[in-house]
Order: C-alpha cells, then sequence, then structure tokens
C-alpha cells in the first residue's frame, strides 16, 4: 500500500483532473484482463482510492494508474479462480440450447484465456495486456520502467508463453 501524502488525511488536488484524464484508459486496461466492464470500473475506483493517497508525481501518473489497473485486475483474476469453478460447477447440469452455442464457446474460450494470462509472470503479463489496451511501446516501457526496446521481446515472450499455457491446457481439458 502507498503512504498518504501530507496533510494527514487529506486527498491529492489533482485527484479530479487525473481521474477525468485517465478513467477510460484505466477501466479500458482491466476490462482487457477481466472481460468485463463492470468488474474493470470496481478495479478503476480501487485503483483511484489508492492513487488518491499516494506521493505518485503528476507526471508519472497516466503510468502508474495503467500498471495499477493491470496488476489489480490480474489479482481480481487470480482470486476469482474458484469462484469460476464453482460457477462452472453449477451450470454443468444445464442444457445448453444450439442457438447460444457460439456464445458459449466464446466465453469459454475468453475465460481460457483469461485463466492463462493470470498463470504467465507478473511482468509477462502486465506488459502483455497493456500494449493490447493500446499503450504504444514508449509507454509500455515507461510503465514498466524498461528500455523501450525491450518491450517488444517481453510482450513477444509473453504472447508465447500465453500460447504455450493455453496449448498445454487444451490437452488436460
Amino acid at each position: 500500500m502507498v503512504s498518504s501524502p501530507p496533510g494527514q488525511g487529506t486527498v491529492r488536488t489533482d485527484l479530479e483532473q487525473v481521474f477525468r484524464t485517465a478513467y477510460p484508459r484505466v477501466v479500458a486496461v482491466a476490462a482487457r484482463v477481466l472481460g468485463a466492464r463492470d468488474e474493470a470500473e470496481d478495479v478503476a475506483q480501487e485503483v483511484f482510492l489508492t492513487f488518491g493517497r499516494s506521493k505518485v508525481p503528476a507526471g508519472e501518473a497516466q503510468a502508474w494508474l495503467s500498471v495499477a489497473a493491470a496488476h489489480t485486475a490480474l489479482n481480481h483474476l487470480r482470486s476469482g479462480r474458484r469462484r469460476a469453478s464453482r460457477e462452472e460447477a453449477a451450470d454443468d447440469g444445464q442444457a445448453v440450447s444450439p442457438d447460444i452455442a457460439d456464445a458459449v464457446v466464446t466465453r469459454d474460450e475468453r475465460r481460457r484465456v483469461r485463466v492463462a494470462l493470470a498463470r504467465l509472470p507478473r511482468r509477462q503479463a502486465v506488459a502483455l495486456v497493456l500494449r493490447h489496451s493500446g499503450l504504444s511501446y514508449a509507454e509500455v516501457a515507461a510503465a514498466l520502467d524498461l528500455s523501450p526496446g525491450s518491450v517488444g521481446t517481453i510482450v513477444r515472450r509473453a504472447e508465447s508463453a500465453l500460447r504455450k499455457e493455453l496449448n498445454d491446457h487444451a490437452s488436460s481439458d
């Protein structure tokens, strides 16, 4: 957790401006990980609460918030595995209509990708999420404190590791 700014319990004076500017991106990053806008908005709320108590310099806010959104969403994703298992077990007894078969397959594929993403090393998962959320290589590099030249390598390795996770677990399903 990040410590409170000077002024005991005061909120950052720049919070409203940063919120207005960064909220869409924070929600987009979280939604990319979670696949649900309502959950992404919950993550954004958590991230901005933490940011409001932080000492993050205003110039670093965008990058910090993007990384925090990815980390927090991954934490929510990882903690949601048990819930998802319980929900799947409850759904097993229900018949699937041919009209919704495609939707079920799509939902299952997205769930598999999210589970595989949660198994990746955190740095790779965050880099992959940020890059596929529309951040440039330079923005990902700044957010993760990397050299811009290494972002492509990390993202490619993350994509490869994600494919491997999906293939390894497809054969065991």
